[in-house]
């Protein structure tokens, strides 16, 4: 085994060390400015190492970490679309970055126009009235749209509604953000293609809806042809409709939410506008909302006056606070950066250029892997596992082999609709050689399945962790050293 690839306690030997604490210039013991109580009575158990050891071991344990920047991932919008560079480097601004959100707002000018730039820009981009920027994630941002309509019906005292229907291929955080907001669930049925279920709609559409959640293309990739229908049924009977923005990215430029008849959306900031979210943040939610839910929108709110000044407001018919202060400011500043890069003249071909991405590789691969839906799809589609089922080879089988030709595998085993989904997404940014690379092996990880299906079953086979018992993991975790050493002895 090679020295790096050990655990940090394995290449701790007694008396080195890479480090030295600075002088201590409050206390002349060193120890007298911690109280007594907190201090420990026997030394911690650290890893004792010199420090080029410890630069070597965690650079290559990162060139072991799998990006954006070093391949392919067949779910990019969801958690890895491109992140250019620049966008990082600007906001990292220390003109920005130095700031505090209590100073006073005169001096933050800069600040502030940025984020009122922002909030109108993805206005426009999305046809609705106004935009917070305060949620800190999608899902916080769905729970902040939810919480909008709540306040809009108890505003009005239709308290009655107090259930919001959600489809049954929804992403999972829809049904999830609605039970935190205080909303019942119903679920509304999908036709095979994906699509909402029109007849099994209406007769859910009661004084006790509060609205729909739904996103459009839908979670399979296909376009809601019936969308201006379900609007107006959705209206008709007092509710309000709730856009997910995950799949923004296919419609960026071409199509509007709120132009559909969509009252509220939260967007992804980190699938559709480019900044990063893989590894759990930090991530933004934006929410907006036609004109007359604005005044529900969350406090603080960014206003600018006549004078061409802005101003930090509290608005009194406000849900609340949601979150501290303005949001992931730093999140903001990347997605600005994004947007002006392409402008307007290029921000609408991302949507066609995801789209074609798409098609390209359902097209290429769906003689060998099971197309459950017919037609042009959107920035996603799902195929339902291998069209030859009898060698035994699973959707998991081939996301795990995968790995062993160089590439991330995609969402498996969602949607629910199909019992051997694979969800591939490939962005707007890879090039026609990246996705001929991936049709290439996805082709020949199809044949192996075939000739060699035991290879399949078995992988990864040269990856460094070979296959893992994952329900026993869950179950029985091994999070520390010293329970990884009882373990093995």
């Amino acid at each position: 085994m090679k020295t790096y690839d050990k655990l940090i306690f394995e290449l701790s030997k007694p008396g080195r060390k890479g480090f030295e604490l600075p002088a201590d210039n409050y206390a002349t013991d060193g120890l007298s400015a911690i109280p007594s109580d907190l201090l420990r009575e026997t030394p911690a158990e650290l890893p004792e190492v010199s420090e080029l050891d410890v630069v070597r071991h965690f650079t290559n344990l990162s060139n072991k970490n799998f990006g954006v920047d070093t391949g392919f991932y067949p779910l990019g919008s969801c958690t890895m679309k491109y992140n250019p560079k620049i966008n990082e480097e600007l906001a990292a601004l220390p003109e920005f970055t130095s700031l505090h959100p209590l100073q006073d707002e005169k001096s933050a000018q800069g600040a502030l126009e940025l984020y009122w730039n922002l909030q109108n820009m993805l206005a426009n981009l999305s046809g609705l009235a106004e935009f917070t920027l305060n949620p800190y994630a999608g899902a916080h941002g769905e729970l902040t749209g939810l919480m909008v309509m709540r306040q809009y019906h108890m505003s009005r005292c239709d308290l009655k509604r107090t259930k919001v229907i959600v489809p049954n291929s929804a992403h999972g955080t829809n049904p999830a953000s609605a039970m935190v907001a205080g909303l019942e669930v119903v679920e509304v049925k999908s036709k095979p293609n994906g699509s909402i279920d029109v007849e099994d709609l209406k007769p859910l559409l009661d004084d006790t809806i509060a609205g729909i959640m739904m996103t459009n293309p839908n979670t399979l990739g296909m376009f809601e042809t019936e969308i201006l229908e379900i609007a107006r049924l959705v209206h008709e009977a007092g509710g309000l409709l709730y856009y997910d923005g995950a799949n923004l990215n296919p419609l960026l430029g071409k199509v509007r939410p709120g132009d559909m008849g969509f009252d509220i959306m939260h967007i992804n900031l980190h699938k559709t506008f480019s900044t990063p979210h893989g590894g759990g943040g930090p991530g933004s939610g934006p929410v907006g909302v036609a004109s007359h839910l604005v005044k529900y929108l969350p406090n603080p709110h960014v206003k600018k006056d006549a004078e061409g000044k802005f101003h930090v407001e509290y608005g009194d018919d406000s849900l609340g606070n949601i979150s501290t202060f303005l949001g992931n400011f730093g999140v903001m500043m990347k997605a600005y950066a994004y947007i002006l890069t392409l402008g307007k003249e290029n921000i609408r071909n991302v949507g066609p250029l995801a789209t074609l991405n798409a098609n390209y590789i359902k097209e290429n691969l769906k003689d060998d892997y099971l197309l459950p839906i017919e037609g042009v799809c959107k920035h996603e589609f799902v195929f339902d596992g291998l069209k030859d089922k009898s060698t035994g080879v699973t959707t998991l089988n081939v996301a795990k082999r995968l790995l062993d030709y160089g590439f991330h595998a995609p969402t498996i085993y969602f949607p629910l609709l199909f019992h051997e989904s694979m969800m591939i997404e490939p962005t707007e940014t890879e090039s026609k050689e990246t996705l001929d690379e991936f049709i290439e092996v996805m082709h020949k990880v199809a044949k192996e399945a075939k000739e060699n299906p035991q290879a399949v079953i078995d992988a990864p086979l040269t990856t460094i962790v070979r296959k893992l018992d994952e329900t026993g993991a869950a179950k029985n975790p091994v999070l520390n050293y010293r329970a990884l050493k009882n373990k093995e002895a």
